[in-house]
């Protein structure tokens, strides 16, 4: 007899997340099949694709549990070739989806060459840190917006050109005034935008000819009136802009890429971690009882890197 902790959805959230949305529960799991293996979680995984996810259950739903059973057709085997050096917890952040979304946000779906200027936000986050040091090792100028002095002091150590907190600077007023326009005066080729908004329209607005913006999430729209809350969605960008800067814009999710391109790219992360051309940071979070407070607090910006709770 195998007892579970098990987190469920409690009720939709409205708004921003709350404890009460949540509830642990205590399971029992039902006896191993022919074939049929249990697991042990060591790492959980919180996400803001979760947020939007969550609005798609019709009922109160199973979230996550520390031990399951698995018929083994979805697992993965740890690469071979992975170094003793490297965390294991990698498997859910710069080595999986995390570090994937910059590798072909950056690498296929913008391009990216030598010597082009990329603006990332939400850039201290998991995929936008990650995504800011593959540009450095692609000969690009990278740009930054975090949310607070303490994240721009982490991006300048692996060698992001500009950082700036967008929470002290108004990015409504006239373009030569902002913080943008001074870390690239000529615009930008490439913009990774994980928040939406205001602050996405404004950058959209000084983007070069044929830029191109590879649009992964949303964070800044959430927990807003499309999502259960009470605020207006932001106006989107102006059209004539898109239309005669001739800008490319394409959302996309990780896992279109499979097969050897998804093998390909987890290897390129491994081997740039091994060599120290990637630094990874993870913010990790002790115990699965605090898994709704570590992912409430990665959709506040709490996080350096990736979010990551330990069980």
């Amino acid at each position: 007899m195998v007892h579970v902790k098990r987190w469920t959805l409690k009720k939709h959230f409205v708004g921003n997340p709350t404890n009460g949305d949540f509830e642990l529960k205590i399971a029992e799991l039902s006896p191993l099949k022919n074939r049929e293996v249990l697991l042990e979680a060591l790492f959980l995984t919180v996400d803001p694709y979760m947020r939007v996810a969550a609005k798609r259950l019709k009922q109160a739903a199973r979230s996550v549990e520390t031990r399951s059973i698995s018929d083994g057709k979805d697992l993965e085997k740890l690469p071979t070739e992975w170094p003793d050096t490297v965390p294991l917890s990698l498997t859910l952040g710069t080595v999986s989806m995390t570090g994937l979304t910059a590798y072909f946000g950056l690498l296929d779906i913008c391009g990216v060459k030598g010597g082009e200027t990329v603006m990332v936000n939400a850039a201290a986050g998991a995929v936008g840190s990650v995504l800011g040091k593959t540009a450095k090792l692609k000969g690009c100028k990278i740009v930054g917006a975090v949310g607070s002095d303490e994240k721009i002091a982490y991006l300048k150590k692996p060698g992001f050109d500009v950082v700036f907190n967008y929470k002290t600077v108004d990015h409504r007023a006239r373009p030569e005034t902002l913080n943008l326009k001074k870390a690239s005066p000529d615009g930008y080729n490439c913009y990774f935008d994980n928040v939406s908004g205001e602050f996405s329209n404004t950058v959209i607005s000084q983007m070069k000819k044929f830029g191109r913006i590879a649009i992964y999430g949303a964070i800044s729209t959430y927990n807003i009136s499309r999502h259960g809350g009470t605020s207006p969605l932001p106006p989107g960008p102006t059209p004539e802009i898109v239309i005669y800067q001739e800008l490319h814009m394409e959302g996309f999710i990780v896992t279109c890429w499979q097969g050897d391109a998804h093998q390909k790219a987890l290897k390129d992360l491994l081997k740039w971690i091994s060599e120290g051309k990637i630094q990874y940071q993870e913010c990790i979070i002790g115990g699965s009882e605090n898994m709704p407070a570590a992912f409430m607090g990665m959709l506040k910006g709490n996080n350096l890197g990736k979010t990551i709770v330990k069980t």
